[in-house]
């Protein structure tokens, strides 16, 4: 398996782009996207599991009951969620969408991101489509990528190369987050490709399956958000045997979708609202997979932590109390904390108690782009990582004007 260019347009038979229609006030923004594939695809998809749901989720879910859609599209700055007419708005994005595309509406996956609670005219999505279309490309995942991002600072775009019975596959994705992240899935918005060939069942199953150890495992700020969507299409023109069940060819899709969703956590976890370090968690030594996963969760989500690391502090104390409110079981009289980056590691807690360390030291390592707190439990085998990043003075400022 190896790291390849292209995002969304890494597979064969597929083709994105993204312009600026006129949703956004900023001319200068893209802010509606397309992505299609040349033949029809096995679709799977998780959404947000926040009560109030942007009606873009609602519309999409319907749409593929019947595991298949063509095309994704995606418009920022307005999340046309809590509207009267939202499904209809939706609704009409697709049928003008499938228009262009000359494609069946029911084939269309829609989504929102942007502003809730505010009004969102069709009439600049459908007066964009034309030219969106016209310009698809099969390497334009990069003008995709740029129409979804909201508070985003960098575009998030990760593919990678892979065999399947002798078939060579690529899968590639796109992604937008970076507040209003928390886990329970979906918590961002996530476009992903293959030419590999999958049945509708199994790219469900996949796809469910891997969230909960990456993408599930996300939290930015604790704010579930309502638009969130992450959606996978399998056009099959890898030419591979079709995957309809388990076997080795089903653990390599996994494991290739695995690499391709963990990177999109790590970059959405690094590019949080007025962050300055990427935060992760890795647990080790639990005695389960749910304890390791709760012990993960509740540390990274911890707000003291994470203004301890935006000022270089080895606060570990907060660490513990993380785990101690987790509601994992755990015995914290054998819990080992170490904080590590690029400078070096160093242990701070050893057996539920401080250990003696040099604050400049902590200081030096805690002051890296990249931080591991490294927990381990010692009580079994299972491990898991959680990704977030360090809460700023920033992230206040971002979000006390968001709206206007």
């Amino acid at each position: 398996m190896k790291v390849v260019s292209g995002g969304v347009c890494a597979a064969k038979g597929f083709k994105a782009n993204g312009i600026h229609c006129g949703i956004r006030k900023n001319r200068t923004k893209r802010d509606l996207s397309l992505i299609v594939s040349e033949a029809p695809a096995a679709a799977a998809a998780v959404y947000t599991t926040n009560l109030v749901k942007g009606a873009p989720l609602l519309v999409t879910k319907k749409h593929l009951e019947n595991g298949c859609a063509r095309a994704i599209v995606c418009n920022s700055g307005n999340a046309n969620t809590c509207n009267a007419n939202g499904i209809e708005v939706a609704e009409a994005t697709c049928e003008a969408t499938a228009k262009v595309l000359g494609i069946d509406p029911d084939d269309v996956i829609v989504a929102s991101t942007g502003v809730i609670g505010q009004p969102l005219d069709v009439t600049p999505i459908e007066n964009g489509l034309p030219a969106l279309a016209a310009g698809l490309t099969d390497d334009g995942s990069g003008f995709a990528a740029e129409g979804i991002m909201t508070t985003d600072t960098i575009m998030k775009e990760v593919a990678v190369e892979f065999t399947l019975s002798g078939k060579t596959c690529k899968i590639g994705g796109i992604a937008k987050g970076s507040g209003m992240i928390h886990p329970n899935l979906a918590t961002m918005l996530v476009f992903i490709t293959t030419d590999a060939a999958i049945s509708p069942k199994m790219l469900q199953r996949a796809l469910s399956t891997d969230v909960r150890d990456t993408f599930n495992m996300v939290s930015i700020d604790g704010d579930t958000s309502t638009n969130d969507m992450v959606t996978v299409l399998a056009n099959g023109m890898a030419g591979n045997p079709v995957i309809d069940g388990d076997g080795e060819d089903f653990s390599v899709f996994m494991a290739a979708l695995n690499s391709v969703t963990v990177s999109l956590c790590r970059l959405i976890a690094g590019d949080g609202e007025g962050a300055t370090r990427l935060l992760e968690c890795r647990v080790t030594g639990a005695d389960s997979k749910a304890t390791a996963r709760t012990v993960a969760k509740s540390v990274i989500c911890s707000s003291l932590l994470k203004a301890a690391m935006f000022g270089a502090d080895a606060n570990w104390g907060r660490v513990l109390c993380a785990i101690g409110y987790s509601g994992a079981n755990v015995d914290v009289n054998k819990i080992d904390v170490a904080f590590s980056s690029a400078a070096g590691t160093i242990p701070v807690c050893k057996n539920g108690c401080g250990v003696d360390f040099s604050e400049e030291t902590a200081k030096k390592i805690l002051s890296e782009k990249e931080i591991e707190i490294l927990v381990c439990l010692n009580s079994g085998i299972e491990s898991s990582n959680a990704w977030g990043c360090d809460l700023t003075y920033d992230y206040v400022k971002i979000n006390g004007d968001y709206r206007t």
